[in-house]
């Protein structure tokens, strides 16, 4: 008998059980993922100001990357924020967390049922855990009305540097295509980059090879020689419109969720990683013994505190998918970009105030006024 099964071994799992490993080594935990490796193929940035200085600190084993500023290029703005960025690859997350848990990760084990007793995997074995929770990723649901950031990323070894200071997180400044579409590029090493095309879209549909004919195609823009693929990573994030987080909750029936399936994402970039770190810490300071039923309840009422925090962000977004035409959808975060750093700042971290979200209505709209006001009437009426 288990204390706690984590069934998937994503960021959102991977993280809490690497907290409670820390702070609950008393735990007899399991984390169960069906890949031969945690975290698949991806790599997870932050801002440095959406972490605490307590969860930078135990965050810092897990971090390959530190800048300390990032740019952004619209066609009528440059700018360099000076907030530091944070990275991290797969390996790293891999290595970090099997170091630690070691016999209490499950690799290449499918789980063919969940229920709040236990898991039961493909091969018919049973587990019995205290408290399970599903962590699966993303899936979707008839609750949440979504919208999408999709990318596809390669690693790019360079014939010569690429003199790049620090990360480009916004290029704007290509063609715009299937909405606002944008390039983000990491510096890795002196030669080696991570490159994504990225493009906020009405569907989820990816196009992997199309886009690495866009990466080709922006490396040799900006005067980069490509020595050498290193590897190719994709991604689909929801960007949430409106939903129903309790009819959410309400379909999980008792098994306690987390990370994208829970609703725990930003609601305008679908990063998970600031809202893992705070539901790592706020399960890790659970004073009784865990029981599915006891973990659902905090994981629900957190999700829906955070869900109730972020409608202001579902506005913007159908501002930007409802109200945009597509191919002027880059001119919303271009006027964004112009805000002070603070706003820009609190912004990411999910922690502006009444007067940063009057700053960021105010002035002119960067889209058509008429459709604009639909959505705020829209919104009057409960559809966020």
């Amino acid at each position: 008998m288990f204390d706690l099964i984590l069934a998937g071994g994503g960021l959102a799992n991977g993280l809490l059980a690497y907290r409670l490993a820390q702070r609950r080594p008393e735990l007899r935990i399991l984390l169960v993922e069906r890949d031969r490796r945690l975290g698949g193929t991806h790599t997870w940035s932050f801002f440095g100001t959406d972490l605490t200085a307590a969860q930078h600190e135990w965050m810092a084993p897990f971090i390959d990357h530190r800048w300390p500023f990032y740019d952004v290029a619209f066609p009528g703005l440059r700018r360099r924020i000076q907030t530091s960025y944070c990275s991290f690859s797969d390996d790293r997350f891999h290595t970090v967390i099997s170091d630690l848990l070691r016999d209490a990760v499950r690799l290449d084990t499918t789980i063919h049922a969940i229920d709040p007793g236990g898991v039961t995997l493909t091969d018919g074995q049973r587990l019995e855990a205290r408290a399970v929770i599903d962590g699966r990723g993303y899936r979707p649901s008839s609750e949440l009305v979504l919208a999408f950031q999709k990318f596809t990323g390669e690693v790019l070894e360079l014939t010569g540097e690429h003199h790049l200071a620090g990360p480009i997180l916004m290029d704007a400044t290509v063609p715009q295509q299937q909405g606002f579409r944008f390039f983000y590029t990491l510096p890795l090493t002196r030669r080696r980059l991570l490159v994504e095309d990225t493009r906020y879209s009405d569907d989820w549909l990816l196009e992997p090879e199309r886009d690495a004919v866009g990466i080709e195609e922006y490396a040799r823009g900006r005067g980069w020689r490509v020595g050498n693929v290193l590897r190719r990573e994709t991604g689909v994030l929801p960007v949430a419109l409106a939903g129903d987080i309790a009819a959410l909750w309400g379909a999980a029936g008792n098994v306690p969720l987390s990370g994208l399936r829970a609703g725990l994402f930003h609601a305008t970039t679908g990063y998970s990683l600031p809202e893992a770190v705070r539901l790592a810490d706020r399960l890790a300071d659970l004073p009784e013994t865990m029981t599915s039923a006891s973990v659902s309840r905090v994981i629900a009422e957190h999700a829906t505190a955070h869900w109730l925090r972020q409608g202001f962000y579902r506005l913007l977004n159908r501002m930007l998918f409802r109200a945009a035409r597509p191919e002027e959808r880059f001119r919303v975060f271009q006027h964004f970009y112009r805000l002070p750093q603070g706003v820009i700042e609190r912004f990411y971290a999910g922690r502006l105030t009444r007067r940063d979200q009057l700053r960021i209505l105010s002035g002119r709209p960067p889209v058509h006024l008429g459709r604009a006001l639909a959505v705020v009437r829209e919104s009057a009426l409960g559809s966020g």
